[in-house]
Order: structure tokens, then sequence, then C-alpha cells
């Protein structure tokens, strides 16, 4: 009989290396709840307050990650910078001015940073102001002092000698504005409209916007139209700023606009009120028989063909009424107190209708 032999052989497990094994385990587990705590955690989950914060042109991720940090709106600039490097935005952070909560995690302040959600304020430039409406406009939101907004924009209402020239020229960037005489301003050019603008952007960067805005307006037909009919963009700007200011009514413009080239292709001065409520500052019932003999290019009593640039910033209603205008039997026009347009054929009823109308 063979006998079987059984072998019982026993492991004796190696504790330490098992101790090693479950302290790394640990180890690992709490460095990963450490960092997802410090990434995804906010440093202050019940808050209710809101901080703005500026992201400065130039500024790199350490600078970013410390200021946000020091203004508590972080646990630490380490989870910050680390989280930034992982998901590589660390080259994406869009500068500008951002609401922020220390109730926020890193990940939703980050995408914040690298999608631009900057805080914004709406400004709305209204049809028909001119340069020193969107001035005043301008400083009384504390957006600037009227001066600095001429030095970039243009002085209106005057004829600018050298030293008043805007310190910017824009026309390398617009074509539009390379038929524009040095000497004159933006005027006609900002183009009325609401606009969104974040809270450190510069007065330039504000112009850029509006002559961005106005070069999507002035689209392809229309400059064609211009074309055709032998025109320049400035003239019928010109032109249109005049509409803007004198006559309510989209068709009365265009009836308008007809007698106003029909006079410039006559040779008649144009002699239009609004010229020199732009120079005076006053409304057109107080122009008194002196204003009419005020020594400028934009006065169009004292001097035929259009006035030197326009007069305010048309808006698009007011340009297509220049352009697409309307030819008709009448040689004058009169605006009432009310905003009524009363056409006429003759001087004589012209005299008539300004005796019954502007008593």
């Amino acid at each position: 009989m063979v006998r079987q032999l059984k072998l019982n052989i026993k492991f004796k497990p190696n504790k330490k290396k098992l101790f090693l094994f479950l302290l790394l385990v640990f180890l690992l587990f709490w460095l990963g709840a450490w960092f997802w705590q410090g990434i995804y955690f906010p440093k202050n989950p019940d808050s209710q307050s809101q901080a703005i914060f500026l992201i400065k042109r130039g500024e790199g991720l350490r600078d970013i990650a410390l200021n946000l940090a020091r203004e508590g709106l972080i646990k630490s600039k380490f989870f910050f910078e680390l989280f930034t490097f992982v998901k590589k935005s660390h080259t994406n952070l869009l500068a500008g001015v951002y609401e922020l909560s220390p109730a926020m995690n890193i990940p939703e302040i980050l995408q914040k940073f690298t999608k631009g959600e900057v805080v914004k304020e709406k400004i709305t430039i209204v049809e028909g102001w001119d340069l020193k409406d969107i001035g005043y406009y301008f400083e009384s939101k504390g957006m600037s002092q009227t001066q600095e907004f001429f030095e970039i924009a243009g002085v209106p209402g005057i004829i600018a000698s050298e030293d008043l020239l805007s310190k910017k020229d824009f026309s390398e960037e617009f074509e539009f504005l390379k038929e524009k005489p040095k000497n004159i301003s933006l005027e006609g050019y900002l183009f009325p409209d609401t606009y969104e603008i974040q809270k450190d952007e510069s007065l330039e960067e504000i112009l850029r916007k509006m002559l961005q805005n106005f070069d999507r307006k002035i689209t392809n037909d229309l400059k064609e139209e211009i074309s055709h009919q032998k025109k320049t963009l400035f003239e019928v700007l010109t032109m249109a700023s005049l509409l803007e200011r004198e006559i309510k009514s989209i068709e009365d413009r265009q009836i308008a606009a007809g007698i106003l080239w029909k006079r410039l292709k006559e040779g008649w001065p144009l002699q239009v009120d609004a010229t020199l409520t732009y120079l005076t500052g006053k409304g057109s019932s107080e122009l008194k028989k002196e204003d009419l003999a005020i020594d400028s290019l934009y006065n169009t009593y004292k001097f035929k063909g259009l006035p030197i640039g326009p007069i305010c910033n048309p808006g698009l209603e007011s340009i297509k009424a220049a352009l697409y205008y309307k030819e008709s039997p009448y040689w004058f026009y009169l605006t009432t107190p009310e905003g009524e347009t009363i056409f006429s054929k003759t001087l004589e009823e012209h005299n008539i209708n300004r005796a019954k109308y502007l008593k």
C-alpha cells in the first residue's frame, strides 16, 4: 500500500508589507479627498455675498490665483493653479471684471474666466445725439470726463485746428473713415444703439464697438446705391444728420431730403435751422438774427452746400431717407412746435405757413 502524503503548507503574510500597502491606500484616498475637497468645495458654501474681481491685462495664473486667495474667494491658490493646469486653461484666462462669490467652487470660477463672463452694463446712444450729448452721458455714468471723450472722438461743433484733433485715428481700422476730413470729429459715425460694455473697458474700445456697429449697418446695398448716385458716404451721413434733427417721420424725412438735394443741385443755400442749434445750443425758436451770421462752415444760412460735417449721429432710418429720398414739387418746409412737417412750393406759401404755425 502506497501512503499518500499530504502537504500542509502555510504562508505567513508579511505584516510589514501589508501595513505599508494599507497605509499607501489610505494616503492616496486621503490625498484624493483633500484635492477633491479643495477644488470642488467652495470656500464658504453658505455665503450670500458677491465680490467684484479684476483680472488685469498681462496678469498670469500665479497672480490671479494669489489675488483670489487674498480676497477670500478660494481656499488656496495651490488648488486653483493645479486645477487650471490640469484643464490646460492657464493660457485662456481672459482679462476683465468678474462677479464672484465664496460660494463658488474652483471649476465654476475657472469657467467664468475662460468664457469671459465679465460684468457688463448697457449704455444707450439715442438717435440724434451729438458728441456733446454722448460726452455728457458718459460723464453722468462715471465712464469718463467729457474732455477725455473729446480727446478721442474729436471736438464737436467747430472747425478743429491741429491742436484740437483727436488723439486716435481710427481710419487705419475702418475704411469708411478714410473719406472723412482729418479735422472733422467722429460726429455722425457713432451709431445710435444699445451696447453692452465691460466695467473696465476703455473709451477707445467703446468707440471702436460703435464704429464696428456702424460698419455693419452700412450694408453693401447701401454702399452700391451711394456709389450709383455719385455721392460719398460722408455726404449722405451729413444729410442724414440734418434730417434726424429736423424731422420726425420717415416719409417726411424722405421728402425733405429730396428738397435739400434739389437745393444743393440748384445752388441754393440749405438754410437748415438745426445747423445753427448745433452751433449755439439754442432751440429753433430761440435763434436770433445775429445767429444767422455765425462764421462757421456748419452755418447753412451763411454758406452754401452741406455743412462741413454731420451735426449729430443719425439712425439708420435717417440714413436711408437721405439716400432713398422722394422727389416732390416742394422747395420749402418747416417743423411746427408739435413736430408736424409743413411743406411749401413757393417762398410766399412758406412765409404764410411760418406766420401761421410759428407764431
